[in-house]
Protein backbone atom coordinates (compact mmCIF):
# COMPACT_ATOMS: atom_id res chain seq x y z
CA UNK A 1 0.00 0.00 0.00
CA UNK A 2 1.36 3.42 -0.97
CA UNK A 3 0.30 6.35 1.19
CA UNK A 4 0.81 9.90 -0.02
CA UNK A 5 1.10 13.05 2.13
CA UNK A 6 -1.92 15.21 2.79
CA UNK A 7 -2.11 18.85 1.92
CA UNK A 8 -1.32 19.80 5.52
CA UNK A 9 1.75 17.59 5.52
CA UNK A 10 2.89 19.06 2.22
CA UNK A 11 2.47 22.56 3.57
CA UNK A 12 4.40 21.65 6.69
CA UNK A 13 7.26 20.01 4.84
CA UNK A 14 7.58 22.27 1.84
CA UNK A 15 5.78 25.48 2.94
CA UNK A 16 4.45 25.67 -0.59
CA UNK A 17 0.68 26.19 -0.64
CA UNK A 18 0.68 26.21 -4.41
CA UNK A 19 2.02 22.68 -4.52
CA UNK A 20 -0.79 21.41 -2.28
CA UNK A 21 -3.31 23.09 -4.55
CA UNK A 22 -1.83 21.37 -7.57
CA UNK A 23 -2.17 18.03 -5.80
CA UNK A 24 -5.90 18.69 -5.59
CA UNK A 25 -6.22 17.51 -1.99
CA UNK A 26 -8.79 18.99 0.39
CA UNK A 27 -7.66 21.33 3.12
CA UNK A 28 -7.32 20.12 6.71
CA UNK A 29 -6.05 21.83 9.83
CA UNK A 30 -4.43 19.37 12.22
CA UNK A 31 -5.78 15.86 11.63
CA UNK A 32 -3.55 13.93 9.26
CA UNK A 33 -5.64 12.64 6.35
CA UNK A 34 -3.72 10.05 4.38
CA UNK A 35 -4.40 8.90 0.83
CA UNK A 36 -3.53 5.94 -1.31
CA UNK A 37 -1.68 6.68 -4.52
CA UNK A 38 -3.60 8.38 -7.31
CA UNK A 39 -5.32 6.20 -9.91
CA UNK A 40 -6.95 7.14 -13.23
CA UNK A 41 -10.66 7.86 -12.89
CA UNK A 42 -13.63 8.70 -15.10
CA UNK A 43 -17.34 7.86 -15.13
CA UNK A 44 -16.85 5.76 -18.24
CA UNK A 45 -14.07 3.82 -16.51
CA UNK A 46 -16.34 3.28 -13.50
CA UNK A 47 -19.05 2.05 -15.87
CA UNK A 48 -16.63 -0.42 -17.44
CA UNK A 49 -15.71 -1.63 -13.98
CA UNK A 50 -19.38 -2.20 -13.09
CA UNK A 51 -19.94 -4.09 -16.35
CA UNK A 52 -16.93 -6.28 -15.66
CA UNK A 53 -18.18 -7.03 -12.14
CA UNK A 54 -21.56 -8.07 -13.52
CA UNK A 55 -19.83 -10.62 -15.74
CA UNK A 56 -18.48 -12.45 -12.72
CA UNK A 57 -20.15 -14.20 -9.76
CA UNK A 58 -20.86 -11.83 -6.90
CA UNK A 59 -18.25 -11.81 -4.15
CA UNK A 60 -18.85 -9.67 -1.08
CA UNK A 61 -15.82 -7.88 0.31
CA UNK A 62 -14.50 -9.47 3.48
CA UNK A 63 -15.39 -7.77 6.75
CA UNK A 64 -12.31 -7.01 8.81
CA UNK A 65 -12.09 -6.75 12.60
CA UNK A 66 -15.68 -7.93 12.91
CA UNK A 67 -15.38 -8.61 16.63
CA UNK A 68 -14.56 -4.96 17.28
CA UNK A 69 -17.24 -3.68 14.89
CA UNK A 70 -19.85 -5.81 16.67
CA UNK A 71 -19.15 -3.89 19.85
CA UNK A 72 -19.91 -0.55 18.17
CA UNK A 73 -23.66 -0.61 18.81
CA UNK A 74 -25.97 2.41 18.71
CA UNK A 75 -24.66 4.06 21.87
CA UNK A 76 -21.04 3.46 20.95
CA UNK A 77 -21.58 4.72 17.42
CA UNK A 78 -22.99 8.06 18.52
CA UNK A 79 -20.06 8.29 20.95
CA UNK A 80 -17.73 8.50 17.96
CA UNK A 81 -17.45 11.87 16.27
CA UNK A 82 -15.65 13.02 13.14
CA UNK A 83 -13.05 15.63 14.01
CA UNK A 84 -13.86 19.10 12.79
CA UNK A 85 -10.25 19.71 11.83
CA UNK A 86 -10.36 16.67 9.54
CA UNK A 87 -13.26 18.05 7.50
CA UNK A 88 -12.75 17.47 3.78
CA UNK A 89 -13.00 20.55 1.56
CA UNK A 90 -13.02 22.78 4.66
CA UNK A 91 -13.61 26.44 3.85
CA UNK A 92 -15.23 25.52 0.54
CA UNK A 93 -18.91 25.44 -0.36
CA UNK A 94 -19.37 21.71 0.21
CA UNK A 95 -17.44 20.52 3.30
CA UNK A 96 -17.63 16.76 3.96
CA UNK A 97 -17.34 14.51 7.01
CA UNK A 98 -17.11 10.72 7.05
CA UNK A 99 -19.18 8.15 8.94
CA UNK A 100 -17.40 5.63 11.14
CA UNK A 101 -18.13 1.90 10.60
CA UNK A 102 -19.92 -0.09 13.29
CA UNK A 103 -22.21 -3.00 14.09
CA UNK A 104 -24.85 -1.90 11.60
CA UNK A 105 -22.34 -0.71 8.98
CA UNK A 106 -19.71 -3.44 8.91
CA UNK A 107 -19.10 -3.76 5.18
CA UNK A 108 -16.32 -1.39 4.11
CA UNK A 109 -17.13 1.65 2.01
CA UNK A 110 -14.22 3.12 0.08
CA UNK A 111 -14.21 6.90 -0.35
CA UNK A 112 -11.95 8.72 -2.79
CA UNK A 113 -11.37 12.34 -3.78
CA UNK A 114 -11.41 13.16 -7.49
CA UNK A 115 -8.94 15.61 -8.97
CA UNK A 116 -9.08 15.99 -12.73
CA UNK A 117 -8.76 12.59 -14.34
CA UNK A 118 -7.51 10.79 -11.24
CA UNK A 119 -8.74 9.89 -7.76
CA UNK A 120 -7.11 9.08 -4.43
CA UNK A 121 -8.74 6.87 -1.82
CA UNK A 122 -8.81 8.10 1.78
CA UNK A 123 -7.15 5.82 4.31
CA UNK A 124 -9.10 5.10 7.49
CA UNK A 125 -7.36 6.28 10.64
CA UNK A 126 -8.62 6.65 14.23
CA UNK A 127 -6.94 10.07 14.15
CA UNK A 128 -9.85 11.30 12.01
CA UNK A 129 -12.35 10.62 14.79
CA UNK A 130 -12.91 11.50 18.43
CA UNK A 131 -13.77 8.65 20.79
CA UNK A 132 -15.53 8.83 24.13
CA UNK A 133 -15.24 6.41 27.03
CA UNK A 134 -17.85 4.06 25.54
CA UNK A 135 -16.06 3.80 22.21
CA UNK A 136 -12.38 4.07 23.09
CA UNK A 137 -11.83 0.40 22.21
CA UNK A 138 -12.53 1.22 18.53
CA UNK A 139 -9.15 2.92 18.24
CA UNK A 140 -7.73 -0.57 17.69
CA UNK A 141 -9.34 -0.89 14.24
CA UNK A 142 -6.89 -1.39 11.33
CA UNK A 143 -6.30 1.24 8.68
CA UNK A 144 -7.90 -0.85 5.93
CA UNK A 145 -11.31 -1.00 7.67
CA UNK A 146 -12.89 1.61 5.37
CA UNK A 147 -15.75 3.93 6.26
CA UNK A 148 -19.55 3.65 6.50
CA UNK A 149 -20.43 6.63 4.29
CA UNK A 150 -20.25 10.41 4.24
CA UNK A 151 -22.28 13.56 4.69
CA UNK A 152 -22.12 17.05 3.21
CA UNK A 153 -22.23 19.77 5.85
CA UNK A 154 -24.09 23.06 5.93
CA UNK A 155 -22.10 26.32 5.83
CA UNK A 156 -20.38 26.86 9.13
CA UNK A 157 -20.47 23.08 9.72
CA UNK A 158 -23.84 23.40 11.50
CA UNK A 159 -25.47 20.11 10.63
CA UNK A 160 -25.58 18.37 7.26
CA UNK A 161 -27.91 18.48 4.25
CA UNK A 162 -26.89 15.36 2.30
CA UNK A 163 -25.92 11.91 3.60
CA UNK A 164 -25.08 8.49 2.14
CA UNK A 165 -25.20 5.74 4.75
CA UNK A 166 -26.08 2.05 4.52
CA UNK A 167 -26.62 -0.17 1.43
CA UNK A 168 -27.50 2.25 -1.39
CA UNK A 169 -29.50 4.67 0.78
CA UNK A 170 -29.12 8.44 0.63
CA UNK A 171 -31.20 11.45 1.62
CA UNK A 172 -31.19 15.22 1.96
CA UNK A 173 -32.76 17.51 4.53
CA UNK A 174 -34.86 19.45 2.03
CA UNK A 175 -35.47 23.18 2.00
CA UNK A 176 -36.74 23.15 5.60
CA UNK A 177 -33.59 21.40 6.89
CA UNK A 178 -35.37 18.39 8.33
CA UNK A 179 -34.54 14.82 7.36
CA UNK A 180 -37.39 12.43 6.59
CA UNK A 181 -37.76 9.87 3.84
CA UNK A 182 -34.83 8.30 1.98
CA UNK A 183 -33.97 7.32 -1.58
CA UNK A 184 -32.05 4.28 -2.80
CA UNK A 185 -29.90 3.53 -5.78
CA UNK A 186 -32.05 0.55 -6.76
CA UNK A 187 -34.59 -1.89 -5.31
CA UNK A 188 -34.52 -5.61 -6.07
CA UNK A 189 -37.51 -7.94 -5.52
CA UNK A 190 -39.31 -5.70 -3.04
CA UNK A 191 -42.43 -7.39 -1.60
CA UNK A 192 -42.11 -10.55 -3.72
CA UNK A 193 -41.81 -14.22 -2.88
CA UNK A 194 -38.06 -13.87 -3.19
CA UNK A 195 -36.04 -12.36 -0.38
CA UNK A 196 -35.47 -8.68 -1.05
CA UNK A 197 -31.93 -7.87 -2.09
CA UNK A 198 -30.09 -4.75 -0.95
CA UNK A 199 -27.18 -3.96 -3.29
CA UNK A 200 -24.85 -1.41 -1.80
CA UNK A 201 -22.61 1.43 -2.83
CA UNK A 202 -19.14 0.01 -2.23
CA UNK A 203 -17.07 2.92 -3.58
CA UNK A 204 -17.69 6.67 -3.64
CA UNK A 205 -15.75 9.30 -5.57
CA UNK A 206 -16.26 12.88 -4.39
CA UNK A 207 -15.84 15.70 -6.88
CA UNK A 208 -17.05 19.09 -5.53
CA UNK A 209 -17.55 21.86 -8.07
CA UNK A 210 -18.17 25.58 -7.49
CA UNK A 211 -21.91 25.26 -8.19
CA UNK A 212 -22.67 21.60 -7.39
CA UNK A 213 -21.47 18.56 -5.49
CA UNK A 214 -20.76 15.61 -7.78
CA UNK A 215 -20.72 12.06 -6.43
CA UNK A 216 -19.80 8.94 -8.39
CA UNK A 217 -20.68 5.57 -6.90
CA UNK A 218 -20.07 1.91 -7.68
CA UNK A 219 -23.03 -0.36 -6.89
CA UNK A 220 -22.62 -4.08 -6.32
CA UNK A 221 -24.92 -6.89 -5.21
CA UNK A 222 -25.79 -10.54 -5.89
CA UNK A 223 -28.02 -9.72 -8.88
CA UNK A 224 -26.70 -6.44 -10.23
CA UNK A 225 -23.76 -4.04 -10.55
CA UNK A 226 -23.90 -0.43 -11.61
CA UNK A 227 -22.24 2.95 -11.94
CA UNK A 228 -23.94 6.14 -10.72
CA UNK A 229 -23.34 9.83 -11.19
CA UNK A 230 -25.09 12.30 -8.87
CA UNK A 231 -25.11 16.06 -9.37
CA UNK A 232 -26.37 17.75 -6.21
CA UNK A 233 -27.41 21.39 -6.05
CA UNK A 234 -28.66 23.07 -2.88
CA UNK A 235 -29.89 26.35 -4.35
CA UNK A 236 -32.56 27.51 -4.91
CA UNK A 237 -33.86 24.03 -3.95
CA UNK A 238 -32.19 20.72 -3.23
CA UNK A 239 -32.15 18.76 -6.47
CA UNK A 240 -30.17 15.69 -7.45
CA UNK A 241 -29.66 14.81 -11.11
CA UNK A 242 -28.87 11.12 -11.39
CA UNK A 243 -27.62 8.82 -14.11
CA UNK A 244 -27.68 5.11 -13.29
CA UNK A 245 -25.95 2.61 -15.58
CA UNK A 246 -27.06 -0.87 -14.51
CA UNK A 247 -25.75 -4.32 -15.44
CA UNK A 248 -27.79 -7.32 -14.18
CA UNK A 249 -25.61 -10.34 -13.39
CA UNK A 250 -28.79 -12.44 -13.05
CA UNK A 251 -32.41 -12.29 -14.20
CA UNK A 252 -34.34 -9.96 -11.88
CA UNK A 253 -37.98 -10.58 -11.07
CA UNK A 254 -38.78 -7.02 -10.00
CA UNK A 255 -36.39 -4.14 -10.60
CA UNK A 256 -37.24 -0.93 -8.75
CA UNK A 257 -35.88 2.24 -10.37
CA UNK A 258 -35.58 5.49 -8.38
CA UNK A 259 -36.95 3.89 -5.20
CA UNK A 260 -38.18 6.05 -2.33
CA UNK A 261 -38.59 4.77 1.24
CA UNK A 262 -40.76 6.49 3.84
CA UNK A 263 -42.80 6.04 7.02
CA UNK A 264 -46.57 6.22 7.51
CA UNK A 265 -48.15 5.19 10.80
CA UNK A 266 -51.49 7.04 10.90
CA UNK A 267 -53.13 10.33 9.89
CA UNK A 268 -56.52 11.99 10.03
CA UNK A 269 -57.82 9.33 7.63
CA UNK A 270 -57.77 6.55 10.22
CA UNK A 271 -56.98 8.30 13.49
CA UNK A 272 -58.06 5.21 15.47
CA UNK A 273 -54.92 3.38 14.24
CA UNK A 274 -52.76 5.64 16.37
CA UNK A 275 -52.60 4.98 20.12
CA UNK A 276 -50.14 7.85 20.45
CA UNK A 277 -51.24 11.26 21.74
CA UNK A 278 -50.16 13.06 18.56
CA UNK A 279 -52.91 13.62 15.96
CA UNK A 280 -50.79 12.31 13.04
CA UNK A 281 -47.44 10.54 12.64
CA UNK A 282 -45.92 10.14 9.17
CA UNK A 283 -43.02 11.25 6.97
CA UNK A 284 -45.25 11.18 3.89
CA UNK A 285 -49.02 11.22 3.54
CA UNK A 286 -49.51 10.28 -0.10
CA UNK A 287 -48.21 9.10 -3.45
CA UNK A 288 -48.56 11.61 -6.26
CA UNK A 289 -48.55 10.48 -9.90
CA UNK A 290 -48.31 12.41 -13.16
CA UNK A 291 -49.00 9.89 -15.89
CA UNK A 292 -47.71 9.84 -19.43
CA UNK A 293 -51.25 10.71 -20.55
CA UNK A 294 -51.23 13.80 -18.34
CA UNK A 295 -53.56 12.62 -15.55
CA UNK A 296 -52.74 13.79 -12.04
CA UNK A 297 -53.46 11.23 -9.31
CA UNK A 298 -53.31 11.41 -5.50
CA UNK A 299 -53.20 8.18 -3.54
CA UNK A 300 -53.34 8.70 0.27
CA UNK A 301 -51.12 6.25 2.12
CA UNK A 302 -52.44 3.37 4.22
CA UNK A 303 -51.21 1.41 7.22
CA UNK A 304 -52.75 -1.83 5.93
CA UNK A 305 -53.55 -5.04 7.83
CA UNK A 306 -51.03 -6.93 5.68
CA UNK A 307 -48.36 -6.14 3.11
CA UNK A 308 -50.03 -4.59 0.06
CA UNK A 309 -48.55 -3.77 -3.34
CA UNK A 310 -50.48 -1.39 -5.59
CA UNK A 311 -49.52 -1.17 -9.26
CA UNK A 312 -50.18 1.90 -11.42
CA UNK A 313 -49.41 0.92 -15.02
CA UNK A 314 -48.17 3.69 -17.27
CA UNK A 315 -46.05 4.56 -20.29
CA UNK A 316 -43.53 7.40 -20.44
CA UNK A 317 -44.41 8.77 -16.97
CA UNK A 318 -43.95 12.45 -16.31
CA UNK A 319 -43.20 11.89 -12.64
CA UNK A 320 -44.16 10.50 -9.26
CA UNK A 321 -43.32 11.17 -5.64
CA UNK A 322 -43.96 10.53 -1.97
CA UNK A 323 -45.19 13.83 -0.58
CA UNK A 324 -45.91 15.41 2.77
CA UNK A 325 -48.79 17.68 1.77
CA UNK A 326 -50.02 18.45 5.26
CA UNK A 327 -47.51 21.04 6.45
CA UNK A 328 -49.29 22.48 9.51
CA UNK A 329 -47.71 22.05 12.93
CA UNK A 330 -51.18 21.64 14.47
CA UNK A 331 -51.68 18.44 12.46
CA UNK A 332 -48.81 16.73 14.31
CA UNK A 333 -48.13 18.72 17.51
CA UNK A 334 -44.62 17.26 17.56
CA UNK A 335 -42.03 19.82 18.63
CA UNK A 336 -39.24 17.25 18.61
CA UNK A 337 -39.12 15.80 15.10
CA UNK A 338 -41.34 18.32 13.26
CA UNK A 339 -43.21 16.11 10.83
CA UNK A 340 -44.67 19.18 9.10
CA UNK A 341 -41.15 20.01 7.89
CA UNK A 342 -40.35 16.58 6.45
CA UNK A 343 -39.37 16.92 2.78
CA UNK A 344 -41.41 15.63 -0.11
CA UNK A 345 -39.48 13.90 -2.91
CA UNK A 346 -40.51 14.03 -6.55
CA UNK A 347 -38.98 11.80 -9.24
CA UNK A 348 -38.70 13.54 -12.62
CA UNK A 349 -37.75 11.07 -15.37
CA UNK A 350 -35.28 12.39 -17.94
CA UNK A 351 -35.92 10.81 -21.31
CA UNK A 352 -38.53 8.21 -22.17
CA UNK A 353 -38.78 5.41 -19.61
CA UNK A 354 -41.14 3.42 -21.84
CA UNK A 355 -43.78 1.06 -20.49
CA UNK A 356 -43.92 -0.04 -16.89
CA UNK A 357 -45.59 0.89 -13.63
CA UNK A 358 -45.18 2.85 -10.46
CA UNK A 359 -45.55 0.42 -7.58
CA UNK A 360 -46.46 1.37 -4.04
CA UNK A 361 -45.65 -1.07 -1.24
CA UNK A 362 -47.34 -0.52 2.13
CA UNK A 363 -46.26 -2.59 5.15
CA UNK A 364 -48.15 -2.74 8.47
CA UNK A 365 -46.53 -0.96 11.40
CA UNK A 366 -47.46 -0.01 14.95
CA UNK A 367 -44.53 2.30 15.61
CA UNK A 368 -42.86 5.21 13.82
CA UNK A 369 -39.27 3.92 13.84
CA UNK A 370 -39.78 1.59 10.86
CA UNK A 371 -39.84 2.68 7.23
CA UNK A 372 -42.90 0.85 5.90
CA UNK A 373 -43.57 2.64 2.60
CA UNK A 374 -41.72 2.08 -0.69
CA UNK A 375 -42.44 3.55 -4.13
CA UNK A 376 -40.51 2.99 -7.36
CA UNK A 377 -40.78 2.56 -11.12
CA UNK A 378 -40.55 -0.97 -12.51
CA UNK A 379 -40.13 -1.59 -16.25
CA UNK A 380 -42.64 -3.78 -18.08
CA UNK A 381 -39.95 -5.67 -20.00
CA UNK A 382 -38.22 -8.52 -18.13
CA UNK A 383 -34.78 -7.67 -16.78
CA UNK A 384 -32.32 -10.26 -18.04
CA UNK A 385 -28.77 -11.19 -17.19
CA UNK A 386 -26.20 -9.53 -19.44
CA UNK A 387 -28.34 -6.50 -20.35
CA UNK A 388 -27.25 -2.88 -20.01
CA UNK A 389 -29.86 -0.45 -18.65
CA UNK A 390 -29.56 3.31 -18.24
CA UNK A 391 -31.96 5.54 -16.33
CA UNK A 392 -31.64 9.29 -15.85
CA UNK A 393 -33.84 11.31 -13.52
CA UNK A 394 -33.99 14.21 -11.10
CA UNK A 395 -34.96 14.00 -7.47
CA UNK A 396 -36.58 17.16 -6.11
CA UNK A 397 -36.44 17.40 -2.29
CA UNK A 398 -38.75 20.16 -1.12
CA UNK A 399 -41.81 21.08 0.90
CA UNK A 400 -44.00 22.40 -1.92
CA UNK A 401 -44.50 20.12 -4.93
CA UNK A 402 -42.11 21.11 -7.74
CA UNK A 403 -44.79 20.42 -10.39
CA UNK A 404 -48.16 21.04 -8.69
CA UNK A 405 -51.28 19.99 -10.59
CA UNK A 406 -53.14 22.78 -12.37
CA UNK A 407 -56.43 21.39 -11.08
CA UNK A 408 -57.64 21.30 -7.48
CA UNK A 409 -55.58 18.99 -5.30
CA UNK A 410 -56.51 16.79 -2.35
CA UNK A 411 -55.39 18.25 0.98
CA UNK A 412 -57.08 15.86 3.44
CA UNK A 413 -58.90 12.52 3.56
CA UNK A 414 -61.17 11.60 6.47
CA UNK A 415 -63.12 8.43 7.16
CA UNK A 416 -65.62 7.22 9.72
CA UNK A 417 -68.91 5.39 10.08
CA UNK A 418 -71.49 5.95 7.38
CA UNK A 419 -74.72 7.88 7.73
CA UNK A 420 -75.41 11.26 9.28
CA UNK A 421 -73.58 12.68 12.29
CA UNK A 422 -75.31 12.24 15.65
CA UNK A 423 -77.10 9.15 14.38
CA UNK A 424 -76.22 5.49 14.89
CA UNK A 425 -74.89 5.26 11.35
CA UNK A 426 -75.80 3.01 8.45
CA UNK A 427 -74.96 -0.63 9.05
CA UNK A 428 -72.01 -1.78 6.96
CA UNK A 429 -71.29 1.63 5.45
CA UNK A 430 -68.18 3.75 5.88
CA UNK A 431 -68.00 7.44 5.06
CA UNK A 432 -65.19 9.20 3.20
CA UNK A 433 -64.69 12.96 3.22
CA UNK A 434 -62.15 14.42 0.77
CA UNK A 435 -61.09 18.06 0.96
CA UNK A 436 -59.69 19.87 -2.05
CA UNK A 437 -58.07 23.25 -2.64
CA UNK A 438 -56.63 25.32 -5.49
CA UNK A 439 -56.99 25.06 -9.24
CA UNK A 440 -59.62 27.81 -9.30
CA UNK A 441 -62.34 25.88 -7.44
CA UNK A 442 -62.55 28.70 -4.89
CA UNK A 443 -64.52 30.73 -7.43
CA UNK A 444 -67.40 28.24 -7.29
CA UNK A 445 -70.19 28.26 -4.74
CA UNK A 446 -72.28 25.31 -3.57
CA UNK A 447 -75.15 26.60 -5.68
CA UNK A 448 -73.04 26.06 -8.82
CA UNK A 449 -73.68 22.34 -8.45
CA UNK A 450 -70.21 20.78 -8.69
CA UNK A 451 -70.43 16.99 -8.85
CA UNK A 452 -68.33 14.25 -7.25
CA UNK A 453 -67.60 11.39 -9.64
CA UNK A 454 -67.10 8.28 -7.49
CA UNK A 455 -66.45 4.70 -8.64
CA UNK A 456 -65.49 1.54 -6.74
CA UNK A 457 -64.13 -1.80 -7.90
CA UNK A 458 -66.98 -3.42 -5.98
CA UNK A 459 -69.64 -2.49 -3.44
CA UNK A 460 -72.29 0.20 -3.21
CA UNK A 461 -71.76 3.97 -3.24
CA UNK A 462 -74.47 6.10 -1.63
CA UNK A 463 -75.14 9.70 -0.62
CA UNK A 464 -72.38 11.24 -2.71
CA UNK A 465 -72.32 15.02 -2.84
CA UNK A 466 -69.96 18.01 -3.04
CA UNK A 467 -70.13 21.19 -1.01
CA UNK A 468 -67.99 24.26 -0.50
CA UNK A 469 -66.68 24.44 3.06
CA UNK A 470 -68.26 27.51 4.62
CA UNK A 471 -65.73 30.29 5.22
CA UNK A 472 -62.89 28.49 3.43
CA UNK A 473 -61.49 28.24 -0.09
CA UNK A 474 -61.80 24.47 -0.11
CA UNK A 475 -64.39 22.07 -1.46
CA UNK A 476 -65.43 18.78 0.09
CA UNK A 477 -66.53 15.52 -1.58
CA UNK A 478 -68.51 13.17 0.64
CA UNK A 479 -69.84 9.64 0.06
CA UNK A 480 -70.67 6.38 1.84
CA UNK A 481 -69.47 2.97 0.68
CA UNK A 482 -70.51 -0.57 1.61
CA UNK A 483 -68.54 -3.59 0.42
CA UNK A 484 -68.60 -7.20 1.55
CA UNK A 485 -65.65 -9.55 1.83
CA UNK A 486 -62.14 -9.17 3.18
CA UNK A 487 -60.28 -8.08 0.07
CA UNK A 488 -59.59 -4.35 -0.39
CA UNK A 489 -61.73 -2.17 -2.64
CA UNK A 490 -60.20 0.39 -5.01
CA UNK A 491 -62.09 3.69 -5.02
CA UNK A 492 -61.65 6.43 -7.58
CA UNK A 493 -63.11 9.95 -7.24
CA UNK A 494 -62.72 13.44 -8.66
CA UNK A 495 -64.65 16.71 -8.68
CA UNK A 496 -66.25 17.82 -11.92
CA UNK A 497 -68.24 20.74 -13.25
CA UNK A 498 -71.90 20.29 -14.34
CA UNK A 499 -70.68 20.15 -17.96
CA UNK A 500 -68.44 17.16 -17.13
CA UNK A 501 -65.08 18.95 -17.02
CA UNK A 502 -62.69 17.58 -14.42
CA UNK A 503 -61.84 20.26 -11.84
CA UNK A 504 -59.54 18.22 -9.60
CA UNK A 505 -56.84 15.61 -9.63
CA UNK A 506 -58.02 12.01 -9.26
CA UNK A 507 -58.25 10.64 -5.73
CA UNK A 508 -57.47 6.92 -5.54
CA UNK A 509 -57.81 4.92 -2.35
CA UNK A 510 -57.61 1.35 -1.12
CA UNK A 511 -60.57 0.74 1.19
CA UNK A 512 -60.57 -2.22 3.58
CA UNK A 513 -64.12 -3.34 4.45
CA UNK A 514 -65.08 -3.67 8.11
CA UNK A 515 -63.84 -6.95 9.57
CA UNK A 516 -60.90 -7.22 7.15
CA UNK A 517 -57.87 -9.20 8.19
Amino acid sequence: MTITPTRREALHRLTLAALAGLLGLPAVARAAIRYHEAKPFSFDALTARAKALAGKPFKAEAIKAEAILDRIDFEQHIDIGYREDATLFAGQRFPVRLFHPGKFFKEPVHISVVSGDSAREIVYSPELFSFGEKSAFAKALPDDIGFAGFRVMNPGLRGDWLAYLGASYFRTAGDEHQYGLSARGVAIDTATERAEEFPRFTHFYLDPRPDMFVVYALLDGPSIAGAYRFEWRDEPAMVGTIEARLFPRADIGRLGVAPLTSMYWYSETHRQQGPDWRPEVHDSDGLSLWTGAGERIWRPLNNPPRVMTSTFSDASPKGFGLLQRDRRFESYEDDGVFYEKRPSVWVEPLGDWGKGAVQLVEIPTDVEIHDNIVAYWTPAAPVRKGEALTYAYRLHWAGPEPFPPGAARVVATFSGRGGRPAEQGKAGFEKYVIDLEGGGIEKYETADGLIPSVEASRGVIEDAYAIRVDGAKRWRMVFDIKADGKEPVDIRAYLKAPDGRALSETWLYQHFPAGHG
